[in-house]
């Protein structure tokens, strides 16, 4: 039975008989469907800190032809989470290469080291094309959350030589052909207004304190306007951005959902292609982003601007994403 497209994959839980105490045990094999191998911890800058690796999905056959790659980058705050499992490695099933991406979090480096780990990694990917047999012309890039913020911000500052490139590889590009941005933060200047004024959720932040993952990634308070800019997606929107496709719930309590829409009208003032897919009365994640139509409307962006598939890339009507009515207790 095939694992859903979009759906994490687990790790096979291993045991190591008469291992030595004085080295650390093995990660165990990872679980991978049938048709995908993996290469994991590849260090994408070399001699760097230990989270600049990432891991790489690919076909078990060698491709005839160079395929698109998809990078993920994952959430967690810019402060936690992990690049394993991913959940879009299934998508080596339907003709591509993943990559999912680990980076310095704010507790180790301050803004812009997220920015210029996901750009060296892209780099770095993009001067092994060959090896691993992929298209360096046609990559996209898609992330929830702080994923999300970091895969828009490698959308619209890509190719600007905004952020100083690190470890190596500056022959290559960081621009991508296709950004999935699962709801991340697009700008820091007007969060805190736009979480206070949501008439759907109660803000749960306590912004400019040590649990305000915001002020944590840029290490100063976010009425500092050239920070606050500096970390903004929107900041960098130009009308040679590549197409993106965002998606927000309603209800969310972390990033407000007014953060896409400003983000989407910004885009379509420069005439980029951008979808904004609405999940009403969704949160910060749930059943709703696993609906099928969701998927396949993720596949086929990816598909259209990747493989260059004729396909339409159409929102799911907000009609048929509607959460279930708890059952009346009895």
């Amino acid at each position: 039975m095939k694992l859903p497209l979009f759906a994490c994959l687990l790790p096979l839980l291993a045991t190591f008989a008469f291992a030595d105490p004085a080295k650390p045990a093995p990660k165990p094999a990872p679980q991978l469907p049938a048709g995908i191998r993996m290469e994991r911890d590849l260090a994408y800058i070399a001699d760097g800190d230990p989270a600049q690796r990432l891991d790489l999905y690919l076909p078990e056959a060698t491709p005839e032809k160079p395929l698109p790659l998809i990078v993920h980058i994952h959430g967690g705050g810019w402060m936690g989470g992990n690049k394993f499992p991913c959940p879009v490695a299934g998508m080596v099933l339907k003709g591509y290469v993943v990559a999912s991406v680990e980076y310095r979090f704010s507790q180790v480096a301050k803004f812009p080291a997220q920015i210029q780990d996901c750009q060296a990694a892209i780099r770095w990917l993009r001067a092994n094309a060959a090896k691993y047999h992929f298209d360096p012309e046609k990559v996209g890039v898609v992330g929830g959350s702080a994923g999300g913020h970091l895969s828009a911000l490698v959308g619209t500052a890509g190719g600007t030589g905004t952020f100083p490139a690190i470890g190596g590889n500056e022959d290559q590009s960081d621009r991508v052909q296709a950004v999935c941005d699962i709801y991340g933060p697009a700008d820091f200047t007007t969060v805190v207004k736009q979480a206070a004024e949501d008439p759907n959720v109660k803000n749960i932040f306590e912004f400019n304190s040590p649990k305000d993952p915001y002020s944590q990634l840029i290490g100063v308070p976010l009425e500092t306007e050239e920070k606050s800019r500096a970390v903004s997606p929107v900041t960098y929107v130009s009308d040679d951005d590549p197409p993106l496709l965002i998606l927000h719930g309603t209800h969310d309590a972390l990033v407000p959902y007014a953060q896409s829409v400003q983000f989407a009208e910004a885009l379509k003032a420069k005439g980029v292609p951008v979808w904004l897919q609405t999940l009403p009365g969704a949160g910060h994640g749930g059943p709703l982003f696993g609906k099928p139509a969701v998927i396949e409307l993720k596949q086929r962006f990816f598909d259209k601007h990747l493989q260059g598939a004729a396909v339409e890339i159409e929102l799911v009507p907000e009609a048929e994403l509607t959460i279930e009515p708890a059952k009346a207790k009895d």
